[in-house]
């Protein structure tokens, strides 16, 4: 079985809201939505519902007046059946044509789950630090699009915590594979909220670069409002970890994010 396949990947016009550096840049979360998608095309045994090991290398750039991006996933197997599935694209330099990576993730078919998971749903009782309108997130500090403005009223700011409130926009599933994984966007607003959080402590906008893993318990859906919660686990100048969760108003949780790792990216366009 060939361990390098094509994929085309569409672009939908809310991409272009996605920019870093004065570029548009494909975002973590559709990142996942195409490695989970072609892993349960070659595994349908697979459990795409917890994504492991994640790491993001560098940007996947979309260029301007194009309607798909030609990429490769390459597919590797270990002793104990778990798969991992990396996102390749195809640079042209000179004569010769060189892999660039862009992001990896395994899955397997009986993944553990943690022990506990952080609970998150309520605000701390205490005064937060900082009140933060969203307006402003996405003036000054994550300067995103209207269609990826995740985040809505009010962040709070507390001690290496921050707490939100989600708006998953009214954009269709793209892909099946979201029957499973669900929306995009209120994840990505969960990690604008960690950015946010950053901020607070280095003089840079810390974006994800990877995780330990991602649970989704019940995808979330487009038009959807939820609340996230986010837990700085440790703190060096060079990279910070969080934990994350997404509940519904209810407060049933629908997704978490442990081990989160957010660093200065900027290189990540070269």
């Amino acid at each position: 079985m060939d361990n390098r396949i094509p994929v085309t990947i569409p672009i939908q016009e809310w991409y272009k809201d996605h920019c870093f550096g004065g570029k548009t840049v494909f975002a973590a979360v559709e990142t996942m939505i195409v490695l989970a998608d072609g892993a349960q095309q070659r595994r349908p045994d697979l459990n795409v519902s917890v994504l492991k090991d994640c790491r993001f290398a560098k940007f996947l750039e979309i260029p301007t007046d194009v309607n798909e991006i030609d990429a490769l996933i390459e597919y590797s197997e270990d002793d104990e059946g778990r798969l991992q599935a990396k996102l390749l694209s195809q640079l042209q330099i000179g004569t010769m044509r060189r892999l660039k990576e862009h992001g990896e993730l395994s899955f397997s078919s009986s993944p553990s789950f943690p022990a506990s998971l952080p609970d998150l749903y309520e605000k701390p009782a205490s005064k937060p630090l900082k009140e933060i309108d969203a307006g402003v997130v996405y003036r000054d500090l994550v300067p995103f699009g209207p269609s990826y403005h995740s985040l809505q009223e009010t962040l709070y700011l507390y001690e290496r915590r921050a707490w939100g409130t989600l708006q998953a926009p009214k954009m269709p599933f793209t892909n099946p594979i979201q029957q499973k994984l669900g929306s995009p966007f209120p994840l990505d607003g969960a990690m604008h909220a960690a950015c946010v959080l950053g901020q607070q402590y280095v003089d840079y906008a810390p974006f994800p670069t990877g995780f330990n893993k991602r649970i989704v318990f019940k995808p979330t859906q487009p038009e959807a409002s939820y609340r996230t919660g986010v837990e700085m686990v440790s703190f060096t100048e060079g990279e910070q970890i969080y934990n994350l969760a997404i509940y519904d108003n209810e407060g049933d949780i629908h997704e978490a994010v442990l081990g989160l790792r957010m660093r200065d990216v900027r290189r990540a366009l070269r």
